[in-house]
């Protein structure tokens, strides 16, 4: 029953009547099996992180994962189904021209790409981009020093649980040689958006995010109307809003964590810039604003709470998925110095992994994500370095005469770590698919 989110609610049973094509089948009324709220079950929420009777008692929190779980992208999808009409190439260059041109210079433009356009053009209430843009600043820092030895372990968390994992591995985007291709391409995003006026209606950034919306809804898609492996009445929404959150807002989360750890409530000035910036691109990503907190308690609340309706598996697809990540080789040439940045990152990469299992080595291990010695080693004697040097670029931030001058060389930073990450396509290959 729909008590705290009805206008949510709502807009997730539309999917039906506006595609029925895609969502015809669909019962909006009733949960996937890869949603739980049963405390006999076991979840995706760590005994070690929170109490999961604690957070299935907050009946708002609930719901929200709940209606989440089922919403889709009610703009961008109708547009991805005209794949089958224009290709997929072709939906692909109206948008990327109408984000660059603008929607009029798009010739008999679908009425699909209109809505799709205007949507993201739409200016929230809460918007204020004098803030966005300090966000981007201190979230460069990061995208420059620490994004390239913390990229992997951040994609390997998607593919520890069986149910979120799935839509990549029905693509096929992450076996083989398309693993490295497909990191490169999502730590490109992040690191685009962090970019000066990146968000800004023509900037790359918007491009970008509009991209990531249209090669979800094109997944979507595929995975709803061929893809055979897909069961609904256990998976629920392919790529489902739920399952975005975390990806956009995993820094909140962690900064909302360190003010807990600290005796803290709310954030600190740089944290609010951080915060702002992050929600405008969950935003141009398509995330309801229900799912773009303001408080760090609402952040960790949210986090915690789909992490406890979210039914705990790992199967073979998740090993898989796991082993071709660990596997792929990210750097853009094989000299010995890459090959030698290469090493280090993959073990930075092993222990960044290492924090969602608490530590713990042998659940770690479990998952595919061995940690020997020689990480440890490498974490060790690099440590100093780039952790000193990010914290160095953090206090340099802080001081007024040198922000100018450090941002201008953070920001040539970010734009060599684009360079190395190679051009990001956003796009998804509909063949990869298995046929009915």
């Amino acid at each position: 029953m729909t008590v705290h989110y009805p206008e949510l609610a709502e807009r997730a049973r539309s999917q039906r009547t506006a595609q029925p094509g895609v969502y015809g089948k669909v019962d909006f009324d009733r949960m996937p099996y890869r949603f739980t709220a049963d405390l006999a079950d076991k979840s995706a929420l760590p005994a070690w992180v929170d109490k999961r009777a604690r957070v299935l008692a907050d009946d708002r929190a609930v719901e929200l994962i709940r209606t989440t779980t089922m919403l889709g992208d009610v703009v961008a999808d109708p547009y991805a189904a005209l794949s089958a009409t224009y290709g997929v190439k072709g939906v692909i260059r109206m948008l990327a021209r109408a984000c660059r041109e603008g929607i009029d210079a798009v010739p008999d433009a679908p009425a699909e790409l209109r809505t799709f356009v205007a949507a993201m053009e739409r200016t929230p209430a809460w918007l204020d981009m004098q803030l966005v843009e300090e966000g981007a600043r201190h979230a460069r820092v990061g995208a420059a020093y620490l994004g390239p030895f913390l990229n992997r372990g951040a994609f390997l968390a998607t593919f520890l649980n069986t149910y979120a994992a799935l839509p990549m591995a029905l693509t096929g985007a992450l076996t083989g040689r398309r693993a490295a291709h497909r990191i490169n391409e999502t730590a490109s995003f992040f690191a685009i958006t962090t970019l000066p006026g990146a968000l800004d209606r023509h900037g790359p950034g918007f491009e970008a995010a509009a991209m990531v919306r249209l090669m979800h809804s094109i997944v979507r898609y595929n995975a709803l109307t061929r893809a055979g492996r897909w069961d609904v009445d256990i998976y629920g929404i392919p790529i489902p809003q739920v399952d975005q959150m975390p990806a956009g807002l995993i820094n909140l989360y962690l900064a909302a964590m360190s003010a807990r750890r600290r005796g803290r409530t709310t954030f600190d000035e740089g944290e609010r810039a951080t915060l702002e910036f992050s929600r405008y691109r969950g935003y141009l990503l398509g995330l309801p604003e229900e799912l773009l907190p303001t408080t760090a308690d609402e952040i960790i609340q949210l986090f915690h709470a789909r992490a406890a309706c979210l039914r705990h598996d790992f199967d073979a697809t998740c090993a898989e998925l796991v082993r071709s990540t660990m596997d792929a080789y990210l750097r853009p040439r094989r000299t010995v110095q890459d090959r030698a940045f290469e090493v280090v990152e993959r073990s930075w990469s092993k222990l960044f992994v290492l924090g969602f299992f608490g530590g713990d080595r042998k659940a770690a291990a479990t998952a595919g994500v061995r940690i020997g010695p020689t990480d440890v080693g490498c974490v060790a004697l690099t440590a100093p370095f780039l952790v000193g040097r990010f914290a160095a670029v953090v206090a340099a931030n802080q001081q007024r005469l040198l922000r100018d001058a450090m941002d201008a060389h953070t920001t040539r930073i970010v734009e060599k770590r684009l360079a190395d990450y190679g051009r990001a396509e956003f796009v998804t290959d509909p063949q990869a698919y298995p046929a009915r």
